[in-house]
């Protein structure tokens, strides 16, 4: 008998059934004759007692043990998978060797493991800061480049820090209020427009400077820049220096071209001139920075991008194929509405999306039992991956707030 001890428990396997298969670590100790080779394949060998000692789980042998009697690998469902793999792999025993449902059991277990551990990874990334203190060690003015970036990125480092990140939520809110109120009727007089041109300067300069701050005290200009928080603060300040450079161009060109062709121009700066201070809106993407719920909500649409992505497919196949049936059973009805297949997709959309806004309706008895079926679909389709995605929102922001929490 082949004396085995494993973390102090001993095991008895026959030299002639650990034989049976020579690939595996006790096969070779089996089969082995030179004592050399022998001590590499185990801890520890006592000569005394004549046995081979093993420092690994003696939990997890029983079922390597029962392996050798068997020839069957059981796999218990209350086993880590990493450990369970790893210890298998030091007694070089494959997973081939196990019955085929606990291994399809075992893989998936294992791959819920590997996402679950990918997914933790990446936010650990998301919540790890750039500033850390070891990002700062070794650069110029380090100490000083920490200090700044602590009071405009980290607001639980200070008061003052706190100060500025309610600053800059509030600056968000007044520049979407001032841009919300530019388009009332009332404030377009030359006194309303004035307020609302230097409110937006304030916040224009207030955001500038935030930002240059970020920028000159960030231990890394490249992750600075890949930074999705970083790209929003550039896209909100950059509508404000691009319309003065418009205006600019369409003052010069008003002043000093009076040709047709250049008044056209003018007219085409000026429609441009009004998408860029549109652009203005993604301000209010600023407040994820600090907005534990807006972040966990990003996270969560990055990692159910494949179940959203499903989703939308389903959507257009059930716009493509209940706007093809309606048109089928309405085209001939005098008056419709429904003349061809594009038109019919606007209602299509809306009774999948169960709005109902009631603008286009079907007049037959056939068109009302298609509209039937596209409602039913469209609720059977909206409720299936909500509650995946609210599961995943609540873990996503319980984390998220427990790492605020313990900071």
């Amino acid at each position: 008998l082949l004396n085995i001890n494993v973390g102090g428990k001993l095991f008895q396997i026959a030299y002639s059934v650990a034989a049976q298969y020579p690939i595996t670590r006790l096969g070779k100790l089996a089969l082995y004759t030179d004592p050399m080779k022998k001590l590499q394949l185990c801890d520890d060998y006592s000569v005394q007692k004549n046995e081979y000692f093993f420092d690994r789980d003696p939990s997890i042998f029983h079922y390597i043990f029962h392996f050798y009697r068997s020839g069957v690998l059981w796999i218990m469902d209350e086993m880590c998978p990493s450990n369970f793999v790893e210890e298998i792999e030091y007694w070089g025993i494959h997973l081939k060797y196990s019955q085929r449902c606990c291994r399809i059991l075992f893989e998936e277990k294992q791959d819920e493991l590997s996402e679950y551990l990918k997914i933790q990874k990446e936010l650990e990334a998301e919540l790890e800061p750039m500033g850390s203190a070891e990002h700062f060690e070794g650069k110029f003015l380090g100490r000083f480049r920490k200090s700044v970036w602590n009071l405009i990125e980290n607001p639980y480092s200070s008061v003052p820090a706190k100060i500025i990140a309610v600053m800059s939520s509030f600056f968000v809110l007044i520049s979407i209020v001032g841009m919300t109120l530019s388009t009332v009727e009332e404030m377009k007089h030359k006194t309303g427009k004035m307020w609302m041109e230097q409110l937006e300067m304030i916040c224009a300069i207030f955001f500038t400077s935030e930002y240059l701050m970020r920028l000159i005290s960030s231990s890394s200009f490249k992750k600075f820049l890949r930074a999705a928080f970083n790209a929003v603060d550039l896209v909100a300040i950059l509508p404000f220096y691009i319309q003065i450079l418009f205006e600019n161009l369409d003052q010069g060109d008003a002043l000093y071209h009076e040709e047709l062709d250049k008044v056209e121009s003018v007219s085409k700066l000026g429609k441009v001139l009004k998408l860029i201070k549109l652009m203005r809106i993604f301000r209010i993407l600023k407040l994820a920075r600090h907005s534990t719920g807006l972040r966990a909500f990003g996270f969560t649409m990055r990692q159910c991008y494949q179940q959203v992505c499903c989703l939308l497919l389903f959507i257009a196949m059930g716009v493509f194929t209940f706007s093809a049936l309606m048109h089928s059973v309405e085209h001939d009805v005098p008056g419709t509405n429904f003349t061809s297949i594009p038109d019919a997709w606007w209602w299509a959309a809306v009774s999948l999306s169960t709005v109902g806004y009631g603008d286009t309706v079907p007049d037959t008895v056939l068109g009302r039992i298609v509209a039937f079926g596209c409602i039913s679909f469209g609720i059977i389709l909206n409720g299936m991956p909500i509650s995946i995605l609210y599961n995943k929102f609540s873990d996503y922001y319980a984390k998220l707030k427990a790492h605020e929490d313990e900071t």
